[in-house]
């Protein structure tokens, strides 16, 4: 049925009534004060409302606590209004009638965090579909909806203003000058667009890191590889398809293998026989997986530019290589194996499905397509407002991370240049040779 246009003075009523809402905070502070000067003078006299009046501004301008807080008040009231005069404007069929109800507002570095509510008769699927739409009547950036997965009626969104990951220079990594670190300990690899720091967590997880050449690939892989390096109970398998990224860690290393691959299967098959051996000293032990306490080394395998090893030489040692890597990859997680694994286009023709779908952490620096960035992140991403391809080029070290939280997170990498990973080499070398001769 088509809906009927209301009477001018109907609609003339609505407006008003409309904009007294939206202005409800502004009229409330307004009329507090002005009704505490008018009670005041009646009491009193004029002079004395008068100046109640004017020491109530005086006190909301001059005092810094109450200044805050009244700012905050009116920036959340602005936001909001701004909110609903976007989705009004929108004109979605879900909320023609009622809009969604804003319970909270966080400011982050990038716009705005809101917790909503939806109308009865409506999804947050409603609002999701219309993100974009949302978005240009705003006239930001995007327009990002997340459901919460404990209420069907609740979503999280963010409105992105501004891109606070682009203006940055290069971010020093908070451990650059650390003497020893432990891979058990949650490592800080980037910050995120709210601001704060991005940590990754090891054990037990396999990362797979993905993005053009020239993204940042091997200088976001330098950060948890020169974690692992200053731990001198790890043990470091190197597989360098470029030769020199890994180069300046093969001091720190069990192992140091080039581009060959025949090397790399004779390598991972070594690793292979020592997490058998840690298997069958958990079954003796009676124990499921390696713990913080017991005295059994981290073995992290980094491979950068996983694709030379999986579509160089033969068919046959292609295919031994993904079968011993896949097996570590499955199987090592409770023995104490990590792997990281770097390259451009983790796609099924270049890295079997088989192999990609069992890394738990992904990371996408810049793509050149949508279907690039699902290919790393998940099927499904991209659609979602989660992809690498919308990444500037210029924006080195910018990328998505899938990791604990379970939804890809924005972040800038931390970066260290070649001489601090030179001098970060160094130092591990040091710490290992004296934590092999207290060994001793």
């Amino acid at each position: 049925m088509r809906r009927e246009e209301p009477a001018p003075a109907e609609a003339f009523i609505e407006a008003v009534i409309r904009l007294a809402w939206g202005l409800r905070v502004e009229i409330i502070l307004a009329g507090g004060a002005i009704s505490t000067g008018a009670l005041t003078a009646a009491h009193l006299n004029p002079i004395c409302g008068v100046i109640v009046v004017g020491g109530l501004a005086a006190v909301a301008l001059g005092v810094a606590p109450v200044r805050r807080l009244l700012g905050r008040i009116l920036s959340r009231a602005k936001i909001r209004r701004r909110w609903h005069r976007g989705v009004r404007t929108a004109r979605i069929p879900a909320f023609e009638h009622q809009l969604p109800s804003v319970i909270g507002i966080d400011r982050l570095p990038a716009g705005e965090r809101l917790d909503l509510r939806v109308p009865v008769g409506s999804c947050v699927a409603d609002l999701e579909s219309a993100a974009e739409v949302i978005a240009a009547s705003l006239g930001v950036r995007e327009v990002r909806v997340r459901r919460d997965p404990s209420n069907a009626s609740r979503a999280d969104v963010v409105v992105v203003r501004r891109d606070p990951l682009a203006a940055t220079g290069p971010l020093a990594w908070p451990s650059l000058l650390a003497e020893r670190l432990s891979l058990c300990d949650p490592i800080p690899i980037g910050v995120g667009e709210d601001g704060d720091t991005v940590s990754l967590t090891l054990p037990e997880r396999n990362v797979l890191l993905g993005g053009e050449p020239g993204a940042g690939k091997s200088v976001a892989l330098s950060l948890p590889v020169a974690t692992a390096a200053l731990d001198p109970t790890v043990k470091l398998w190197l597989l360098d398809g470029k030769l020199v990224e890994l180069a300046t860690w093969a001091g720190c290393a069990e192992h140091s293998v080039g581009i060959s691959i025949a090397e790399a299967i004779d390598v991972l098959r070594q690793l292979r026989t020592e997490m058998e051996l840690r298997y069958a000293e958990l079954l003796a032990g009676r124990k499921r997986k390696v713990g913080p306490d017991d005295d059994m080394a981290l073995h992290v395998v980094v491979c950068d530019e996983l694709a030379h090893y999986l579509t160089g030489s033969e068919r046959r040692e292609r295919e031994e290589f993904t079968s011993v890597l896949r097996d570590l990859v499955s199987r090592g997680r409770a023995a104490g194996v990590i792997v990281l694994a770097a390259t451009q286009k983790p796609s099924a023709d270049v890295v079997p499905t088989s192999l990609r779908d069992l890394f738990g952490f992904r990371w996408a620096m810049r793509c050149s397509t949508p279907q690039a960035s699902d290919t790393i992140l998940g099927a499904g991403w991209a659609s979602a407002g989660y992809s690498a391809a919308e990444i500037d080029a210029a924006c080195r070290g910018v990328g998505f991370l899938l990791h604990e939280g379970g939804v890809p997170v924005r972040l800038r990498a931390y970066h260290l240049d070649d001489g601090a990973v030179a001098a970060i080499a160094e130092r591990a070398e040091t710490i290992r040779r004296t934590f092999r001769d207290v060994r001793r």
